[in-house]
């Protein structure tokens, strides 16, 4: 009864946000600018803004996704700025709950992008656009099973512990593995999302487990600098390597065989979709809780297509 009773405080809550249509602020706030990943989320956020009348767009982000507390302090800051909503790619699950609340209190909508918050938080956003990334991290894991087998040794190079894709993503791929094969994990080990530190992971990795038949790298900065490691160690093509996302480093990579295949998520789409969600519920338009902004799984062979291309940047 209380939890009944919870619920539909929470969507009385909700129904009472905001909110006539009236001018203002987008606040775009993803994980760090410093991504062709992110920066592909605002060309979509850019291209949904053309398309509303009376807002305007800021894209903010911090330096790094590890300082997670420089982006509460910015989503903060929005709220504190009284913008019109907040789209958001939370960079951890727990450390956002009370940035958003506040925002939620101030009857400012927020759409989340790419990573969720914790259950704590689920009554504060209005929606949650993301790949669905249990199941991309399934489909990575199948693919590298069907590519070298159930037995042997298999790296994880992953980027920051918790994240609420992070979890999802190579959650699901380590939870394929361990039901569908024998094969060993080596890792996860995680980059912070920086391509120097993953280069030198993998470079480590690849010299301590030389019988290592197969390699996962779990967001683009991860898998970029994974795939320079396996060029530089001279095990390009003899390790088979799985990456994600979709800059033209990555491509390159899938073109010359470094990588078998890369997952790439619409981030366009995120950023696109983002703004125009926040834009409905001014309006006062219902949303879904969740929607699913998809992943494709690139290589060599379907590169050049045109589904390919919609989602590669």
């Amino acid at each position: 009864m209380q939890a009944l009773l919870r619920q539909a405080l929470a969507l009385v809550s909700i129904a009472v946000l905001p909110i006539a249509a009236q001018a203002g602020e987008i606040a775009v706030i993803v994980k760090t600018t410093n991504s062709t990943f992110w920066q592909n989320v605002h060309k979509g956020a850019e291209a949904a803004i053309k398309q509303i009348k009376g807002h305007t767009l800021t894209f903010s982000g911090p330096a790094a996704e590890s300082a997670i507390a420089d982006q509460v302090n910015l989503v903060e800051n929005a709220v504190n700025r009284k913008v019109a909503g907040i789209v958001l790619a939370p960079s951890d699950p727990d450390a956002l709950v009370p940035a958003i609340k506040k925002a939620w209190e101030a009857r400012i909508p927020v759409v989340l992008i790419d990573s969720q918050v914790a259950d704590s938080g689920k009554n504060y956003y209005q929606s949650f656009l993301a790949t669905d990334n249990k199941t991309a991290g399934e489909a990575c894991a199948k693919l590298l099973i069907e590519r070298i087998g159930t037995t042997g040794k298999v790296a994880i190079m992953s980027y920051v512990a918790g994240a609420g894709s992070e979890v999802g993503r190579v959650g699901g791929f380590k939870a394929y593995l361990q039901a569908n094969s024998k094969l060993q994990i080596v890792g996860p080990f995680y980059s912070q999302s920086q391509m120097a530190t993953a280069l030198n992971q993998t470079t480590d990795v690849l010299a301590s487990h030389r019988d290592l038949k197969g390699i996962f790298g779990a967001n683009e900065p991860t898998a970029v600098g994974m795939g320079r490691a396996l060029v530089q160690s001279g095990r390009a093509g003899k390790v088979v390597a799985i990456g994600f996302d979709g800059n033209e480093d990555l491509q390159r990579f899938v073109k010359d065989g470094t990588l078998d295949a890369i997952a790439v998520q619409s981030s366009f789409q995120m950023g696109q979709l983002g703004v125009q969600t926040v834009n409905e519920v001014l309006q006062r338009k219902p949303v879904p809780k969740f929607r699913d902004t998809g992943v494709m799984l690139v290589n060599k062979g379907n590169l050049q297509s045109p589904e390919a291309r919609q989602v590669l940047y």
